[in-house]
């Protein structure tokens, strides 16, 4: 039986990272002496997934450079870079109907955390999506995510400071059914002029679908700061040199 297949969003460059990265994107940030995105896949690996697709986009030809002759890995590129949503829409094709997770190119997560969002969809038939959620003061710098008996029933993109109801933050690791591509082809630009992930599954909760939310229990970072650099490092172990 083939190891199922992971999307990995890594075309954005990464603006409040420039004076860390220079003229990288944010995905290869080394870490330890390798991209921040080969941990990523790394944790991946260990969660059990075996073919990769990289939605890229600026300087896109870093990223085939450092892939070169990786089998397991196949490339899709976003242009013009405009939003999770029309990035995640890419993956249709390599998802070929069948599940699949798909996470961002600049989240750390712990393998057996990866796996739990998957099981938690193998497990649940009628489920179109699985969102990982993690517990925060307030989800202002990323995405409410509101549930109740661990269905998600409404999400907020960027709430604004001290308006959230909930402290549960979306983890940008999600696992997802064929149903959401539909979802995606009928999204259009948000307030910031981006095609956003969030009003896919905005859609699937409006359409009835089963979304449901999968609490992280370990370690977990969004290296999207400069001062995240730090913890992303503690988090990561260099490479062996065996």
């Amino acid at each position: 039986m083939s190891k199922p297949a992971a999307v990995i969003l890594a075309a954005g460059r990464g603006e409040r990272l420039k004076e860390v990265t220079g003229g990288l994107p944010k995905p290869l940030l080394p870490l330890h002496g390798k991209p921040l995105v080969e941990h990523v896949l790394a944790s991946l690996r260990e969660a059990g997934f075996g073919r990769f697709l990289l939605v890229v986009g600026y300087r896109h030809e870093l990223f085939y450079a450092r892939f070169a002759g990786d089998r397991s890995i196949h490339f899709a590129l976003q242009d013009p870079v405009n939003g999770t949503g029309s990035a995640a829409r890419l993956a249709a094709p390599f998802a070929g109907g069948a599940p699949f997770l798909l996470m961002f190119g600049d989240i750390l997560a712990a393998p057996g955390d990866i796996g739990s969002v998957w099981k938690r969809l193998l497990e649940d038939d009628a489920a179109a999506a699985v969102v990982a959620v993690k517990e925060v003061d307030d989800p202002w710098q990323g995405a409410a995510v509101y549930e109740q008996d661990g269905v998600v029933t409404e999400i907020v993109e960027k709430p604004a400071p001290g308006t959230s109801r909930t402290r549960w933050n979306s983890a940008g690791i999600f696992a997802f059914r064929e149903p959401v591509f539909d979802a995606l082809g009928r999204i259009g630009l948000s307030p910031r002029g981006e095609y956003e992930l969030t009003d896919a599954l905005k859609l699937l909760i409006q359409d009835g679908r089963r979304v449901l939310a999968q609490p992280l229990a370990q370690a977990w970072r969004d290296v999207g700061r400069p001062e995240d650099v730090a913890a992303a490092l503690e988090l990561t172990t260099a490479p062996s040199r065996e």
